[in-house]
C-alpha cells in the first residue's frame, strides 16, 4: 500500500496536536500516561514531537481520556481553530 504523502496543513495539524498533548501531560510520567491511553511510550513521544502528524481516531481518544482533556478541544486544536478550543477547555 503506497501512503500519500500528507500536505503541510496535515503535518502543521500534527505539531499543534502534539504541543497540545505535551502541555496537557503536563509534567506526567509520559510512560504511565501512554500505558494508560492504550499506546507505547515511543508513540506518545512521537505524537508529541510532531513526528507523527496523523494519529488513529483511537489513539486521541484514548489520549484525551488519559490526560482528562475534553475530545473536542483536541479536535479543535488539530483542526485549526484555538479559539474555539480556549472556549471549550475554560
Amino acid at each position: 500500500m503506497v501512503r500519500i504523502p500528507l500536505t503541510p496543513e496535515q503535518v502543521e495539524a500534527g505539531r499543534r496536536l502534539g504541543a497540545l498533548l505535551r502541555e496537557a501531560r503536563a509534567g506526567r510520567d509520559p510512560e504511565l500516561v501512554a500505558r494508560a491511553a492504550g499506546i507505547s511510550p515511543e508513540t506518545l513521544r512521537k505524537i508529541e514531537a510532531g513526528r507523527m502528524p496523523s494519529p488513529g481516531f483511537g489513539t486521541v481518544v484514548g489520549l484525551c481520556e488519559a490526560l482528562h482533556l475534553p475530545v473536542q478541544t483536541a479536535a479543535s486544536i488539530w483542526l485549526g481553530s484555538a479559539d474555539d478550543a480556549e472556549q471549550l477547555a475554560g
